[in-house]
């Protein structure tokens, strides 16, 4: 079987809602994208008696890493079928009882949304492979180049979005201010592109939301908050709403700044960091390494930090764990290695779901 195009991503949803109309549940989402694409998000979970915690789970984001729609849309079909037949669940050597994947879905909801950007993956499947943004044309000044449409919706998110007053001049953060930039173009404000505001709806919508799982590729990491620097958990002070240490962040190892974390939820991030990368590792012994985002690249206006960050801006809203998959070890793996790691990422996911408990 190949990869998803757009069109059968959203018929696998709509399948999925249709087999298992107790269980799953598709999800509207109030924009659609750029080139008015519908864009929908599917929930599965058993009814409850009580309020269940949501585990947010995002595909699709950049258009090339074609995988991760597949990741999602097979982790919902294989939780679904386990749950309404009651049986367990096998990935190559990493099995989960049918205990745990009932367990699972009456203790919480996942909210899946496997293709926040259908623009851009039609126009990575069919025109320019490597394409990583979505396809908003409107920010490129009228330039013709086919590089200065699109924005990358992983640096668009609400957090540090102003990076060339957070970070400092020594730092080499992996994002743009440039529409013609192919990579990471944050777009002129931070939400300025509808998928990502789909996104925020989805947390907006499910306050019980503690985790958020971005999947993305490549570089087999398992990575967790923060992206902008390194972790402290000593001086509450030291934390990005704080102008005083703007031009001080991103220098790996340097005394003059890293982000202030809370203790314990920086615990929780790393162990379930690490219960993700043993489930992987369970399928066939593939090693992920779980670490912060910092410690892959310097970054700004990701999701995972967003996430994290809300409830930190606005003490209303939840605590949410954020997280980035990044799997595999190339964009377009050969379809024969790619369905082995479905298998690998699946089973990390839900060895996630369930430490979450």
């Amino acid at each position: 079987m190949p990869y998803l195009n757009i069109v059968e991503v959203e018929s696998a949803l709509e399948n999925l809602a249709t087999a298992y109309p107790g269980l799953a549940q598709l999800i509207d989402l109030p924009e659609t994208s750029v080139e008015n694409r519908t864009i929908r998000a599917l929930k599965i979970g058993a009814a409850a008696p009580f309020p269940k915690d949501a585990v947010v789970m995002l595909g699709g984001v950049h258009a090339r890493e074609w995988g991760s729609c597949e990741i999602l849309v097979h982790l919902a079909a294989d939780l679904l079928e386990a749950h309404q037949n009651g049986t367990g669940l096998g990935y190559g050597g990493a099995t989960y009882s049918a205990a745990e994947v009932s367990g699972l879905l009456q203790r919480l909801d996942l909210v899946l949304l496997p293709l926040v950007n259908p623009d851009g993956r039609l126009y990575s499947q069919t025109v320019q492979p490597m394409w990583r943004k979505n396809r908003n044309p409107a920010h490129g000044g009228g330039n013709p180049a086919p590089g200065c449409v699109g924005v990358d919706l992983n640096r668009n998110y609400d957090f540090l979005f102003d990076f060339t007053t957070a970070f400092s001049p020594a730092a080499h953060p992996q994002v743009s201010a440039s529409p013609c930039d192919p990579m990471v173009y944050a777009g002129p404000h931070a939400f300025s592109e509808p998928e990502t505001r789909n996104v925020r709806w989805l947390l907006d919508q499910y306050p019980r939301t503690g985790w958020l799982i971005d999947v993305h590729s490549y570089s087999q990491d398992m990575l967790y908050n923060w992206g902008d620097d390194d972790n402290q958990s000593d001086n509450p002070a030291m934390n990005f709403q704080n102008a005083t240490f703007d031009h001080r962040r991103g220098v790996p190892n340097d005394l003059d700044y890293a982000e202030y974390i809370d203790k314990g939820d920086v615990d929780n991030e790393v162990l379930l960091a690490e219960r993700f990368c043993q489930g992987v590792a369970g399928v066939r012994g593939i090693a992920y390494t779980p670490k912060t985002g910092f410690h892959l690249y310097p970054t700004s206006g990701t999701s995972d930090d967003y996430a994290y960050a809300r409830h930190l801006v606005d003490p209303r809203k939840g605590r949410v764990l954020g997280f980035t998959v990044e799997w595999g070890t190339e964009f377009h793996p050969k379809w024969a290695e790619m369905e082995k790691i479905i298998l690998d990422v699946d089973a990390g996911l839900v060895a996630f779901c369930l430490a979450t408990a």
